[in-house]
């Protein structure tokens, strides 16, 4: 199987140097196009990827093709390459894009596969949630589950949901950043120095992270783990509740999901 990729950016790097890494595919299976050659000619250099001049190019040397452009662009590219695209698997990441979009601006016989990654792939500790309103044969199903989980986890969910997956992990990261500065800002405010104070901070979230995953247990469940009555967690705990953490953190996830809504209208 050829694999290209439409888009050389982060996100696409990121996928490309997991697939690699993992061994799922080999330099010289994957096609890559973008008009910023410089992040090509990196590619081609770190992974001996092939890359191509044109988009044309790329879409004919291709069996599966990954859509990594911005949302905005998306619709332009489909409408250049919809002849090319015919008889294609296509995967597209880009937000807001609905499964029923793709298939109206794709050929009839091309098959389809919406997924939603965030930038911790970046790192191969991404979450990606795959639509399982997919067009995509089994083999190549198989091919993208292991594609991406070679980034981290991976999840099939239903085309309805993907929206509440932009609001919970697509948008996640950004939640978890804010918390983790806040965190590292009272640590400074206490005395800790900055870096060492955003460093326990940052570790911190991994662990918890960790934990929730490794164990299986309730995030409630671990966060009565470290509340001792009467100790500093739980005055700790009460401060955050008081100050609406909970309900503003529900409410960031029910705004992203709702942008993404509107995206896709």
């Amino acid at each position: 199987m050829t694999l290209g990729f439409v888009g050389a950016g982060n996100m696409a790097g990121a996928i490309i140097k997991g697939a690699v890494g993992a061994g799922i595919l080999k330099g010289e299976q994957i096609h890559v196009y973008d008009l910023d050659t410089a992040k090509l000619d990196q590619l081609a250099s770190e992974l001996g990827v092939i890359k191509h001049d044109s988009c044309d190019a790329l879409v004919a040397g291709s069996d599966m093709i990954v859509m990594a452009v911005k949302p905005q662009i998306l619709g332009g590219v489909l409408t250049e390459q919809k002849m090319g695209l015919a008889g294609k698997a296509v995967i597209s990441i880009a937000a807001g894009w609905s499964v029923q979009m793709l298939k109206d601006a794709l050929p009839s016989d091309a098959r389809v596969l919406r997924v939603m990654p965030n930038t911790p792939t970046l790192v191969c500790a991404g979450m990606s949630a795959l639509s399982k309103d997919t067009s995509l044969s089994a083999d190549e199903s198989k091919a993208a589950e292991a594609l991406f989980g070679a980034l981290g986890r991976v999840t099939w969910v239903m085309e309805s949901q993907m929206e509440a997956v932009t609001g919970v992990s697509g948008s996640g990261p950004a939640y978890a950043y804010m918390f983790m500065e806040a965190m590292a800002d009272g640590g400074v405010l206490m005395g800790l120095p900055r870096q060492q104070a955003t460093e326990m901070a940052a570790q911190t979230l991994l662990g918890a992270a960790q934990m929730v995953l490794e164990t299986g247990k309730h995030p409630g469940e671990l966060k009565d783990m470290v509340c001792s009555p009467g100790g500093t967690t739980i005055a700790a705990v009460h401060a955050l509740e008081k100050a609406g953490v909970r309900g503003g953190v529900i409410d960031a996830v029910i705004a992203s999901a709702r942008k993404a809504q509107e995206m896709k209208a």
